[in-house]
C-alpha cells in the first residue's frame, strides 16, 4: 500500500516513541529499583525473549532463503563453507557479547 508522507512520518514517530514512553510509565508506576531481585528477574526474562526472537528471525527469515539456494544445495563444499562461516560468525558474536 502506498502511504502518504505524513502517514509514514506519524507511524515512524509513534513507533520510535512507544518503548521509551512505556518504560517511563512503568518506572513511574512501579517505583523501579534497578538492583532489586524482581527487576533483575524481569530484565532477564525480557532479554531472553528478545534474544530468542532475534535468533529465530535471523535463522528462519533471513538465512533460510540463502541456505536453500539451488547453487548451495548442489555443492557439498559450498554447504560446508556456508555452515562453517555461520558458526564462526556466531562464535565471534558470542565473544563480542561476552566482552561488551
Amino acid at each position: 500500500a502506498r502511504l502518504k508522507r505524513r502517514a509514514v512520518i506519524i507511524m515512524a514517530l509513534f513507533f520510535s516513541l512507544t518503548t521509551p514512553v512505556g518504560i517511563a510509565i512503568g518506572m513511574i508506576i512501579s517505583g523501579y529499583e534497578e538492583n532489586s531481585p524482581r527487576a533483575l528477574i524481569v530484565e532477564g526474562i525480557l532479554n531472553a525473549a528478545s534474544a530468542g526472537i532475534l535468533i529465530y528471525m535471523s535463522l528462519v527469515d533471513l538465512l533460510a532463503p540463502d541456505l536453500m539456494h539451488p547453487k548451495i544445495q548442489a555443492s557439498t563444499t559450498l554447504q560446508i563453507g556456508v555452515n562453517a562461516s555461520l558458526l564462526i560468525g556466531a562464535a565471534f558474536m558470542s565473544v563480542l557479547a561476552k566482552w561488551a
